[in-house]
């Protein structure tokens, strides 16, 4: 088992793009967050699979990602 923190961002369009920080690369989208959910293990699964197939390493997880916001003058 591999567990992969992902990254749910809000579409102008609706619905949503979903991106796997420690897969560059692995990429997704979802109209709702339970269907961006099941599309990422699947995105994250092909991933892999094509990885193991070129016999290129398989990155792990080293580090949950940080969200920060950062204010600026405008």
């Amino acid at each position: 088992m591999r567990t992969y923190t992902i990254v749910v961002e809000p579409e102008d369009t609706g619905g949503y793009m979903v991106l796997v920080p420690a897969l560059p690369g692995c990429f997704t989208q979802g109209a709702t967050l339970d269907e961006c959910r099941e599309r990422a293990a699947e995105a994250i699964a092909v991933h892999i699979a094509g990885l193991e197939a070129d016999g290129e390493p398989v990155p792990h997880e080293s580090a949950t990602p940080q969200l920060m916001t950062v204010t600026i003058a405008a």
